[in-house]
């Protein structure tokens, strides 16, 4: 049975391989956010353990990505939390990133809606004519 101290720690620290499960990303990723200074897990030895701060900035990173944040924009979003206590900064530079995202996603999102209705076009073309010619053999 183990103690509380040792409860703490384990829910405090996790491992890669329990945060690569709980999280759904490879151990190479985790060492390539690592890398880039986005994660800065505990070094012992070889083996690395990723405290409840690791944890909230992963989250953040994953999310930045879904958005299609750069990873060095998510660097400076991550690095402005220490800026101040109410995180104004962050929380403000986030906005003005996530607002230019939104204004790519959306015109990217009409493209490929253009895209998409030629498509189909194009495909009710395709159909109708092997219909023709179809009948036209028989």
């Amino acid at each position: 049975m183990r103690d509380e101290t040792d409860k703490t720690t384990t829910d405090a620290q996790m491992t890669i391989r329990q945060i690569c499960d709980a999280y759904d990303v490879t151990p190479r990723a985790l060492r390539f956010y690592e890398s880039k200074e986005l994660l800065f897990p505990i070094r012992e030895g070889q083996k690395r353990l990723f405290t409840r701060s690791d944890r909230a900035r992963l989250k953040l990173i994953l999310r930045g990505k879904r958005f299609g944040f750069s990873l060095e924009e998510i660097r400076q979003l991550l690095n402005l939390y220490d800026a101040d206590d109410q995180h104004l900064t962050q929380l403000e530079q986030t906005c003005v990133i996530a607002r230019e995202r939104l204004v790519d996603m959306e015109r990217r999102r009409n493209e490929l809606d253009l895209a998409i209705e030629e498509l189909r076009d194009q495909l009710k073309w395709g159909e109708e004519k092997v219909a023709s010619l179809k009948t036209q053999e028989n």
